[in-house]
């Protein structure tokens, strides 16, 4: 057990890793039904080793918990080192759950090369885990662009007609932001290690130039008006899991990258590029719901609404007060849940029918009651409907956005009041009236299999917009230790907004007691003598 504890983030990464090797065996060349049966029970096992996380995760302490570092590449000062605080744990439970629905998704789906289907699939898990549980840069990167072939691979060979345009250019632009975070600079230290960078003072004009190659990288992959236009063609041409997986795990590593290096490594660029990203996220939320409303394709709708509704996260995230920030977070696992899910719906229609055009369909509650309840459920836990887990983040993220700047929060309720219409009214056009198309008169409802990929979503949605307080605990720690770090002193104990509309601790409950933070091992003296920290000064306050 102790083993099990002192490696959990190991095991937790690696164990889809081990079930595409065992595919790669050879008894499972030419078997596809045993290959989906070791697929997923990988992918099950994948999630169940994570759950631990949750309970032995100790919310109210600081710093990382469940830490591994060992020497790797020492004579470039690179170590293997995981850890996870609330945010990256919180985002390993989202990513494992996904992972698994993913797989079981495909069972039908896909019936071409399966087993290298598979292999992908689980690669690809490994590629996100790793990212979320580096602390060495070095290692981050590594995860990160290990992400990128299987992705491109499922695109590239499992998806629609226009696959192999829409994988190139997925893969171009993600790795011309990856290659923009090559800066010259902060490695030069002598150690990769984020927690030493962390405590360094980066000259504001260094700060800066590293700001925007970070804020390259990131925002593609969040993706940010105006970077999005990659996004759209990789939904629609993804195969359903593949869909799942960029529009519940992948996106997140953008704003994850944002939140974990760029707010609390360059806390003076922060601040000075908060009215231009702040404008852009604005932009985004509108412009994406405005073109959402025009669709005539249920999928290219559903991945518009994705950038629409990363505009809050990154709104919140830059609203630097610790209720937009945990809004923020927690909008992440909200939108993995309900867009995940909300993919998972189209890819079930789309296999009983090879269409996703709107105007194929009408009257689909009449013969899948069942599917269209679901359906119905992901939409309003999409659109934000009180106790569903949507509107627990989109108020937090209006109520930091307005405490920070009230004009923000009235451009940023546009974006829900356009998310409920374009979201009803797709509802309306493929579920009521009556059956238009003979073709739709004989559809199976949703069997067994397909329940159980959309039960844990629904579930979710009603536990966060019920009872909150047992995520968001995950997140008071790290966000207040990020608040305070770009604007040291405003918000005490991490606590409430200054100058907020509401008290906040009518939103989220009082912070808990903290406990030491977890200690990490001493640098060797060669890292020390080359990057010793000195105190960081109070930035300028806007």
């Amino acid at each position: 057990m102790d083993f099990f504890r002192d490696h959990l983030l190991s095991i937790i990464t690696y164990t889809p890793l081990v079930g595409a090797a065992v595919l790669l065996l050879p008894p499972f060349k030419r078997n596809d039904d045993a290959v989906r049966w070791i697929a997923n029970l990988f992918g099950f096992a994948g999630f169940l080793v994570s759950v631990p996380l949750w309970f032995w995760f100790d919310r109210g302490a600081e710093g990382f918990q469940f830490v591994e570092r060992h020497e790797w590449i020492p004579s470039i000062g690179v170590q293997y080192f995981f850890g996870a605080d609330g945010i990256s744990a919180l985002l390993i439970l989202l990513t494992t759950l996904l992972g698994f629905i993913a797989i079981l998704s495909s069972w039908t789906a896909i019936t071409d090369r399966v087993r290298q289907y598979y292999v992908f699939l689980l690669l690809l898990q490994t590629g996100m885990l790793g990212v979320f549980c580096s602390l060495d840069m070095f290692l981050f990167y590594v995860f990160w662009e290990v992400m990128l072939v299987p992705m491109y691979f499922l695109i590239g060979i499992w998806g629609s007609v226009r696959r192999l345009y829409a994988a190139i250019k997925f893969f171009l632009y993600t790795l011309a932001g990856s290659v923009a975070r090559k800066i010259p600079g902060l490695e030069t230290i002598g150690t990769f290690d984020v927690t030493r960078w962390f405590a360094m003072s980066i000259p504001p004009d260094l700060q800066f130039w590293v700001f925007l190659a970070f804020f390259l990288g990131f925002a593609i992959k969040v993706p940010m008006f105006p970077f999005h236009t990659w996004l759209p063609d990789a939904h629609v041409e993804a195969p359903t899991a593949g869909s799942v997986i960029l529009a519940g795990v992948l996106l997140k590593m953008g704003t994850y990258g944002f939140i974990r290096f760029s707010l609390p490594l360059l806390p003076d660029a922060t601040l000075h590029a908060v009215p231009w990203v702040v404008t852009l996220s604005i932009i985004g939320i509108v412009y994406a719901a405005l073109v959402t409303l025009v669709q005539k394709d249920m999928k290219k709708l559903v991945a518009y609404s994705s950038v629409s509704h990363l505009g809050f996260v990154m709104l919140g995230m830059f609203a630097l007060n610790p209720l937009g920030m945990e809004g923020s977070v927690l909008q992440m696992v909200n939108h993995g849940l309900s867009t995940g899910g909300l993919f998972l719906i189209v890819g079930m229609l789309y296999e009983r029918r090879h269409t996703k055009a709107i105007a194929e369909f009408g009257g689909v509650a009449h013969v899948m009651p069942v599917y269209a309840t679901f359906t119905l459920i992901l939409f309003l836990a999409s659109m934000g409907l009180p106790l569903l887990n949507g509107f627990v983040g989109e108020f937090m993220i209006l109520q930091g956005a307005y405490s920070a700047n009230r004009v923000w929060a009235y451009w940023a309720v546009s974006g829900v009041v356009l998310g409920a219409a374009y979201l009803l009214w797709l509802y309306q056009r493929v579920f009521w009236g009556k059956v238009t198309h003979e073709e739709n008169r004989h559809l199976s409802d949703v069997n067994t299999r397909e329940m159980a990929t959309l039960a844990p979503l629904v579930a979710l949605c009603f536990w966060i917009g019920l009872y909150p307080k047992p995520f968001l605990e995950f997140l008071h720690a790290p966000i207040a230790r990020v608040a305070e770090t770009i604007q040291p002193g405003k918000f005490p104990a991490g606590g409430a907004v200054q100058a907020a509309p509401l008290p906040a601790s009518s939103l989220h409950p009082a912070p808990m007691e903290t406990t030491a933070p977890v200690p990490s091992p001493s640098p060797s003296p060669s890292a020390t003598a080359a990057a010793t920290p000195t105190p960081r000064p109070a930035p300028t306050q806007p």
